[in-house]
């Protein structure tokens, strides 16, 4: 008879602080919290992450890299600037549909966490701004976007905007059906896209 694999105790105590820290918020967290949710010894914990603040930054760097990498695929492909931002929306948007806790643990407890996290993690979050305003300049360069808007500016108002349709979603103020998302992905490049082309 085959053995069953072993558990992965790291990802098990990950996984079990995005649930509490979605449920309760990171600051009201306790490390036992996330021993008790994982079913695992308190001191476990301390033998992977040295803190809470550990295990959030872990959260956010490895989500945050598969964002950096789908922009910087996105951007190598031939598509045109607009179906490039199109695709980049849809990969949030996605992220968010399919791992609503952890997308609300990362939006809630560090993007926004000026103070905090989110100046830890400026670096990574600046990279993702200027990605972004690659493709924009990009689109400047071939004409298929209006050269008087800085590109900074456009992707900033780029996550912007899809960061208050998922911060809608998780705090359950506009609707979040299958429909709900797949129109969502539309109407941000459309707002985006249509503010970017020439006149």
């Amino acid at each position: 008879m085959a053995q069953a694999p072993p558990v992965d105790k790291r990802r098990q105590i990950l996984d079990a602080a995005i649930r509490v820290f979605a449920r309760q918020g990171f600051h009201a967290t306790r490390v036992s919290d996330i021993a008790d949710e994982a079913g695992v010894a308190y001191g476990l914990v301390y033998h992977y992450f040295k803190s809470k603040d550990e295990v959030l930054n872990e959260l956010f760097s490895q989500r945050w890299s598969l964002l950096l990498a789908a922009i910087e695929e996105t951007d190598a492909g031939d598509a045109p600037p607009r179906e490039k931002l199109a695709a980049v929306a849809a990969f949030i948007i996605e992220s968010y549909r399919h791992d609503p806790e952890l997308m609300q643990v990362i939006i809630v407890e560090v993007t926004r966490a000026a103070n905090s996290f989110g100046r830890t993690h400026l670096p990574e979050i600046r990279q993702a701004y200027e990605l972004i305003a690659k493709i924009v300049a990009d689109g400047q360069e071939m004409d298929a976007f209006r050269r008087d808007i800085d590109p900074i500016f456009a992707s900033m108002s780029f996550y912007g905007a899809i960061e208050q349709l998922l911060s809608g979603w998780i705090f359950d103020v506009i609707p979040s059906a299958d429909a709900d998302f797949e129109r969502a992905k539309q109407l941000v490049v459309t707002t985006i896209c249509d503010g970017l082309e020439p006149r």
